[in-house]
């Protein structure tokens, strides 16, 4: 389908927002080249887009990893054999406990249950859990105000989908994933983020993909 099929700038009023810490240097060439094409796109579509600036972008991972760790510590120790979880034979209570607690974990949750269990010890929770909740705040803050001079705000994914994955945990709002192209046979994509408007994402989405040229909706096996 062509722009030309569809109503005149079908997507005209919209302010969409590009995050320009997603353009920094270090990101591979045809991937910035991508998300330009799609932003181009949109205006065809007839949004306005401009570039805006999170300094609190790159605090997401480190706050992530504290708060996520914090939750594992604190929600994963009811998991003890008695109240929830693999019960492991032991002729002691203690033993019962941490058999049970090991033996019914992988190693990467044992790592964060111990790293949770150090950010939340006396003298440690303000220097780590507490600071984490104030960078959440200030990451929520943040994207918060972009969205209100913006109806969406869209980066790449690639290179960035765990942190942008991270970031939609700390943040909480709606995030949908439009295709733009490939690379090496690689899919490129859009993130399109906005306020508890689905309907809004959505129609973005669907018009945004029909009317790119060259895309071919494959559907899933």
């Amino acid at each position: 389908m062509s722009i030309n099929s569809l109503e005149s700038k079908p997507l005209k009023g919209l302010r969409v927002g590009l995050i320009c810490e997603t353009l920094d240097d270090g990101v591979d060439k045809a991937v910035v080249s991508s998300i330009l094409g799609a932003a181009s796109h949109l205006e065809e579509l007839g949004c306005t887009v401009t570039k805006v600036s999170l300094p609190s972008f790159s605090l997401g991972l480190p706050a992530y990893y504290i708060l996520a760790s914090s939750e594992s510590s604190s929600n994963l120790s009811r998991y003890d054999g008695v109240r929830y979880g693999t019960q492991v034979a032991a002729d002691q209570l203690n033993s019962l406990y941490g058999d049970s607690l090991s033996k019914g974990f992988g190693p990467e949750v044992k790592m964060r249950i111990l790293m949770g269990t150090y950010a939340l010890s006396t003298g440690y929770y303000d220097a780590n859990d507490k600071h984490a909740q104030q960078v959440r705040t200030l990451v929520q803050k943040s994207f918060k105000a972009a969205l209100n001079e913006n109806d969406i705000i869209i980066s790449h994914h690639l290179q960035l989908i765990v942190l942008l994955n991270i970031l939609h945990f700390l943040v909480n709002n709606q995030l949908l994933a439009i295709f733009t192209g490939e690379m090496k046979n690689d899919p490129l994509a859009m993130y399109a983020r906005g306020h508890y408007d689905s309907e809004k994402l959505l129609k973005v989405g669907h018009i945004f993909e029909q009317t790119l040229q060259g895309y071919k909706f494959i559907p899933p096996l």
